[in-house]
C-alpha cells in the first residue's frame, strides 16, 4: 500500500475551500442550528424536569443526525432502552425526518 501524500489527496479534496480542518471546525464553533433549537425546545416541554439537555446536530449542519444528551430524574429506575424509549416518543414526529440518533441518557447524581 502506497503513503498517503497531500497530492495523492487533492482528487478527494476537490471543492472543499480551504484546509479540510478549518472548514470542519467552522461547524464546531457555531451556535446552535434551527434544528438543534427545535429539538431542544421539544427535549425541555417533554421532560420539564431534566437538569441537562443537549442537542448536537452530527450531519454537519443539515439535520438528518443527532445527538442528545439528556439528564433527568424521569429515567431513574429505568433500563437504557426504556429511557431511550422515552426520548424516541417525545421526538416521534422529528425523527420521520431524520436519518439517525444517537441518545445518551442520564440520571442526576445527588
Amino acid at each position: 500500500m502506497a503513503a498517503w501524500s497531500p497530492a495523492a489527496a487533492g482528487p478527494l479534496l476537490r471543492g472543499i475551500r480551504g484546509p479540510p480542518l478549518v472548514h470542519c471546525a467552522q461547524r464546531m464553533f457555531a451556535s446552535q442550528t434551527e434544528g438543534e433549537l427545535k429539538v431542544t425546545r421539544i427535549l425541555k416541554e417533554k421532560f420539564p424536569g431534566a437538569t441537562a439537555i443537549k442537542v448536537t446536530d452530527i450531519s454537519g449542519g443539515c439535520g438528518a443526525m443527532y445527538e442528545i444528551q439528556i439528564e433527568s430524574e424521569e429515567f431513574k429506575e429505568k433500563r437504557t432502552v426504556q429511557q431511550h424509549q422515552m426520548v424516541n416518543q417525545a421526538l416521534k414526529e422529528e425523527i420521520k425526518g431524520m436519518h439517525g440518533l444517537r441518545i445518551f441518557t442520564s440520571v442526576p447524581k445527588h
